[in-house]
């Protein structure tokens, strides 16, 4: 791995897009998977050797045996398998991820984008980085709702540590600033049915200036922080080499299966490689890791929101098949709620990460947010969604020259959500298509849901020409799923076990 700049970031003021993506038409059907998400069961090489780090992929298979694609699927896997020399390297790698958490996108709340690295408890008390802002920000979790819709990750990022070690060499909180410990505020989080998140940096230093874990220092962290009750490890990457990062990333997961205590990994290795192969190994760190971070950190603004989708949606054919069920794409924290986005981005925001499959992290203060804000982030169907459990990521299938862009995310028992995305600034646009322009082909009658306000359009044939109303940088989304197969003698509500009939409703937002 060598140490490389970023060459490919967007540039402000850049041309937009005027066209159709090469590539991105999307074919739903039987050759849906083979030219949209190519390999995508592949990148679970695990479950193919039989190794106990990759659990929950039955469930996933299952949900994929439901729908149509299977015979496409399970050809795609078998014609994989040919490729027997490199699953044998793999087979090193299966034994390193063995906490079998994450199966669906984490959420919850993270303090870094909103309260950075305030340490000024004196003058400024009730946003510093202390316990007494943690345990407010969980007791908010519990009462207003949160936690029920499973934000339940209360994570510390950096500037939460003493300035040094103790005299044994380990990690401590800040004495003023933590009084109580970090143990007792795990504990105090556990009480209301909520978990820990702990920042580390893997370096000499963190990003802020405080102690790093340099590599004879992980195991000693790992287990200073399963002692304490921690959940889940975000380990930066300030300080170090490409090389240091390339020995210490796979350490620290090792040295967290060796607690014994299951903790969640995140690691921002492959932002500081430039988030792309070669320099990024993403058959290691679908392995090693249970999200990681690809790119720069999210700033209070639109235009860092654009630049990161702008970045995924690039390069989505390298990004897509690394996400599943225990290791994710991590495009970073949800701003929604702060000072930077009108009310239309943040529905936008939101819309993209779920579509995206994207852990989501609020970084706000859940003290004064506003009601707008909560019920953006608080939408049932946006996070069940969001938390399908087949764990596919979503693309961008196409660009319209009108500015338009349009995302799909295939869902468990053959549904979809398709997100309208304007990149206007002029005024609301009137979008028609049709599914069959966006190259569904099955044969079916869909319901379609929309996302944000819960309309329902019923008996929508492919063939159907529809307009949607985008708003400027707004979005209009949909949850499509199919009621009745038309090629079939009966309906498919009597083709498929009455259990499943359940599933196929309108949700209540």
């Amino acid at each position: 791995l060598q140490k490389t700049e970023r060459s490919d970031q967007l540039t402000r003021g850049s041309k937009r897009p005027t066209g159709p993506v090469e590539g991105g038409g999307l074919v739903i059907g039987r050759s849906w998977l083979q030219r949209v998400f190519p390999g995508v069961l592949f990148h679970y090489p695990c479950s193919v050797l039989g190794a106990k780090s990759q659990r929950g992929t039955g469930e996933r298979e299952r949900a994929v045996r439901s729908g149509p694609l299977s015979a496409v699927i399970h050809h795609f896997v078998a014609m994989k398998l040919v490729d027997s020399v490199f699953l044998l390297a793999l087979a090193s790698f299966c034994q390193t991820l063995d906490n079998g958490l994450m199966r669906t996108p984490p959420m919850g709340w993270l303090a870094w984008e909103r309260f950075r690295c305030n340490v000024d408890c004196k003058n400024d008390p009730q946003n510093c980085i202390s316990e007494k802002l943690f345990m407010e920000m969980a007791n908010c979790l519990v009462t207003d709702g949160w936690k029920d819709l499973g934000y339940v990750y209360v994570n510390i990022d950096d500037c939460w540590m003493a300035k040094e070690r103790d005299a044994k060499g380990r990690l401590v909180p800040d004495p003023e600033r933590f009084p109580s410990g970090i143990k007792a505020l795990a504990d105090y989080v556990h009480s209301h049915g909520l978990k820990l998140g702990i920042y580390g940096d893997l370096g000499t230093y963190t990003c802020g200036g405080y102690p790093g874990t340099t590599l004879d220092r992980i195991e000693q962290d790992a287990l200073t922080f399963a002692e304490w009750g921690v959940d889940m490890l975000k380990l930066d990457g300030c300080y170090s080499s490409a090389e240091y990062k390339a020995k210490g990333y796979p350490q620290m997961t090792k040295a967290l299966n060796a607690t014994g205590r299951p903790i969640a990994y995140s690691c921002s290795w492959p932002a500081y490689q430039g988030g792309l192969p070669p320099q990024v190994n993403y058959t290691l760190l679908t392995n090693i890791c249970n999200l990681w971070r690809n790119y720069y950190d999210i700033q209070d603004s639109w235009d860092s929101v654009l630049s990161i989708v702008d970045w995924f949606s690039k390069h989505q054919d390298v990004l897509q098949p690394q996400a599943g069920p225990g290791h994710w794409n991590d495009p970073d924290m949800l701003i929604i709620g702060n000072f930077g986005l009108s009310e239309e981005q943040s529905r936008s925001q939101m819309a993209l990460w779920t579509v995206f499959a994207a852990p989501l992290f609020l970084s706000t203060d859940l003290r004064s947010i506003s009601q707008s804000s909560q019920k953006i982030l608080q939408n049932k169907l946006m996070i069940r969604i969001n938390q399908d459990p087949l764990g596919i990521q979503g693309r961008r299938i196409l660009q319209e020259k009108s500015y338009i862009e349009v995302f799909l995310r295939p869902l468990s028992h053959s549904a979809s959500a398709l997100v309208f995305f304007s990149r206007r600034t002029d005024m609301p646009y009137h979008y028609t298509t049709s599914l069959a322009k966006l190259n569904y082909t099955e044969n079916a009658i869909y319901e379609v849901q929309d996302v944000y306000t819960g309309e329902i359009i019923s008996g929508l044939k492919i063939a159907d020409n529809f307009t949607v109303t985008v708003n400027p940088s707004g979005v209009v989304m949909w949850y499509l799923y199919p009621i009745m197969y038309l090629d079939q003698p009966f309906s498919f509500l009597n083709q498929i076990d009455k259990s499943e009939t359940k599933k196929f409703h309108p949700f209540p937002l």
